[in-house]
């Protein structure tokens, strides 16, 4: 069965053309054309990866984004013809998987559709689920192998594995680490994740799962 691609586009005859060389790349694909039909259909139908313009009638990308992600991890490719930086870094801080720039090639879309993709067929494969998470007793399992993580470092990576290849701002590991919503600063997020990494390393050698994304923030992918 074909991977089915949903293009979220208000300029009809661009998102003709791309449905066109999508199809021609073996995806399935639905267009909608505005942004009040997309939640509703995303809900019924689940597509396999979204196309989602940022400037659209109705509701904006960001606002469909945002809304998605309250009910589903369905990889997001957002789409803009804005180049400033704080729209391409709030998109991806509400998880989004990446951003394309308009004017762009067909064909360049094609290629970043099957690239997100295939990052998160490896990452859900069975063969890369290698950590297990022991909550009760604050423990990561590898193997035959386990260590002991404190409560900020296990519910680091609980939350960054749980939805592994989203990127997470450092905004939104602190409100998902502290509860009490306490005042700490970004460094003291970036100092957590930098022992967790060498913690890590002790159970994965060649592997260094937890990524970041310069300017962002950090994301979780076993398949590094």
């Amino acid at each position: 069965m074909n991977e089915t691609i949903l293009v979220v586009e208000d300029e009809a005859k661009l998102a003709r053309l791309l449905a066109s060389y999508l199809e021609q790349g073996g995806f399935a694909v639905h267009q909608i054309h505005n942004g009040l039909d997309a939640t509703p259909w995303i809900r019924q139908h689940q597509p396999d990866l979204i196309l989602l313009d940022l400037m659209l009638p109705g509701a904006d990308g960001l606002d469909i984004c945002r809304q998605v992600r309250s009910f589903s991890n369905v990889p997001i490719i957002m789409v803009t013809a804005r180049v400033e930086e704080i729209d391409r870094l709030l998109g991806l801080e509400l998880g989004a998987d990446d951003y394309i720039c308009k004017p762009y090639s067909p064909r360049e879309v094609v290629a970043r559709v099957r690239a997100v993709l295939r990052r998160v067929n490896q990452v859900t494969a069975p063969e890369h689920t290698q950590l297990q998470l022991h909550e009760d007793q604050l423990l990561v399992v590898v193997g035959n192998q386990s260590l002991e993580l404190t409560a900020v470092e296990f519910h680091l990576l609980q939350t960054l594995s749980q939805s592994a290849g989203r990127i997470y701002s450092r905004d939104q590991l602190m409100d998902h680490i502290y509860a009490d919503r306490r005042i700490v600063s970004e460094r003291t997020i970036d100092s957590h994740i930098k022992k967790l990494r060498r913690k890590l390393t002790i159970l994965l050698p060649e592997k260094d799962v937890i990524q970041s994304v310069y300017g962002v923030g950090y994301k979780y992918d076993p398949s590094c």
